[in-house]
């Protein structure tokens, strides 16, 4: 099959979350199955900052908000990525600092709502084949908000693709106003609330669910928790008319397990697998993760239990509980914290009050750094990932593959992929990590405690790593699932 996989990111050109990570890992992973495979997204300043060798395979316009823009088709070609990739190009709309979504000073761009639809109708353009690069699609996968009004305009076309639409999170609906709506000249039979309206506005998000041929989640159980209204953000009626129609699946990410693998990974100083070196590498790269971040004798603290987070600092990621416990946690127990990630203000000079108060035991860094969390994963003991919902996550895989045993709530891809530690999980040799079931500050404390405990006992600690490790997370088994909906009749 030829498919067109749209996205807003794709790792390693530019990465924001998780969709980057699943952009960069799937198409590759489609295409090893035997498809021709084509990567499409549009050309944001920092990504023509990394692409060297560029060509100009199309010239077409497009439809904008009350005007037309003229688009510049790029061939790219990258080692890293199977699949070939596409960038849309139009300057008026991408080429600016800051990130795919944000301006420099962290708020949305005021256009989102354009760009994006702009994209879209570019991705349309493509997969029926009016571009001239002599390639029809034969599925269009659509992904998150950003490519929302991908499936929907492919309904207008007479002999297209089948469309599939994958959500990555329900949080992020693509709300803008009735005058874009209006100014991109889409048809008014989708103001309704079957169609694309929500409550006096359009959503992009609800445009890929309503519209597509199929719809996809990132884990099973959150395909089953985005159809209650604690989930679902008001979308629970589109979501279960959806469901009911079989049209809504959840299949689990994968991860990438060539860049994320402790036997090879670059990032690391001391590689291992589940067979040879665990244990004693695990304490070196612990070592070098304490200091790198400052700690003056690292050795001295090689027995400590080290508890790893990285992500948001958001109330999402279960950072409120966190911050809750952390100060009961350092009182009563002989522990130590490394938190990578930035996100809300209030959160970040939290940690780093909690960092000057306690010297060598919380250690912090703001910001994302990729070389960072691969050291995370490879020296702490244990990862935490007390998230309120999380459609898949990644981290709690990563933490799996690397030996350090994941502490999550039970919700959506977390309790799809971590096998909680009971007496008779460790007795049949099945658990990979500990989860608590109420996301409350008394519930992730007694877990942390949990897994404290079992620390000490190195002959059941080392069997829930080496349980984890051994776990396959890797994308074929979810390239064949996509690939099987690919292949259904509409």
């Amino acid at each position: 099959m030829k498919v067109l996989f749209a996205a807003s990111e794709a790792y390693p050109l530019i990465k924001t979350g998780g969709l980057a990570d699943v952009s960069g890992s799937l198409p590759s992973a489609i295409a090893a199955l035997g498809h021709k495979v084509k990567l499409v997204l549009p050309a944001y300043q920092a990504v023509m900052d990394k692409v060297t060798k560029v060509t100009v395979v199309s010239q077409f316009e497009v439809g904008g908000a009350g005007r037309t823009l003229k688009v510049r088709l790029l061939k790219v070609k990258l080692d890293q990525l199977d699949a070939g990739v596409l960038l849309v190009d139009i300057p008026e709309l991408f080429n600016r600092p800051g990130n795919p979504y944000m301006a420099p000073d962290g708020k949305d761009w005021w256009d989102n709502g354009e760009r994006f639809a702009v994209f879209s109708r570019a991705v349309v353009e493509i997969a029926m084949d009016r571009v001239g690069l002599k390639w029809k699609a034969d599925v269009v996968h659509a992904n998150d908000w950003q490519t929302g009004l991908v499936p929907a305009l492919l309904t207008r076309e007479t002999v297209r693709p089948r469309s599939l639409f994958t959500v990555h999170n329900m949080a992020y609906a693509g709300f803008f106003p009735k005058s874009l709506f209006e100014s991109l000249w889409l048809p008014w039979d989708w103001w309704t609330p079957e169609g694309i309206e929500f409550y006096g506005q359009m959503s992009m998000l609800k445009a890929g669910i309503a519209m597509a041929d199929w719809v996809t989640t990132v884990s099973p159980s959150y395909a089953k928790e985005i159809c209650y209204p604690e989930f679902a953000y008001g979308f629970e009626g589109i979501l279960t008319k959806r469901a009911e129609e079989g049209r809504l699946v959840g299949i689990l990410n994968g991860i990438d397990d060539q860049q994320w693998n402790p036997q090879t990974d670059e990032y690391i100083s001391y590689n291992y697998s589940v067979e040879k070196g665990r244990v004693s590498a695990k304490k070196r790269n612990k070592e070098v993760l304490l200091t790198l971040l400052g700690d003056g004798a690292p050795e001295q603290h090689a027995d400590v239990p080290l508890i790893g987070f990285v992500g948001r600092l958001v109330e999402q990621k279960g950072i409120d509980l966190i911050v809750q416990v952390l100060p009961i946690l350092l009182a009563e127990h002989d522990v130590m914290f490394v938190f990578v990630g930035s996100g809300s203000a209030h959160y970040e000079s939290l940690l780093m009050q909690m960092a000057a108060q306690h010297p060598g035991r919380v250690l912090v860094h703001i910001g994302y750094s990729e070389p960072l969390a691969h050291q995370v994963e490879a020296g702490a003991d244990m990862f935490l990932m007390p998230s309120r919902f999380e459609p898949c996550g990644l981290n709690q895989m990563y933490s799996l593959a690397y030996g350090t045993p994941p502490i999550v709530h039970h919700t959506g891809g977390l309790a799809d992929t971590v096998v909680s530690t009971s007496a008779e999980t460790l007795a049949a040799k099945t658990a990979t990590g500990f989860m608590f079931y109420d996301p409350n500050p008394h519930a992730l404390k007694a877990t942390i405690e949990q897994a404290l405990a079992l620390y000490k006992k190195p002959r059941s600690w080392q069997q829930i790593q080496k349980t984890g490790m051994e776990q396959a997370f890797g994308w074929k088994n979810s390239a064949k699932h996509y690939v099987k909906l690919y292949s259904k009749e509409i």
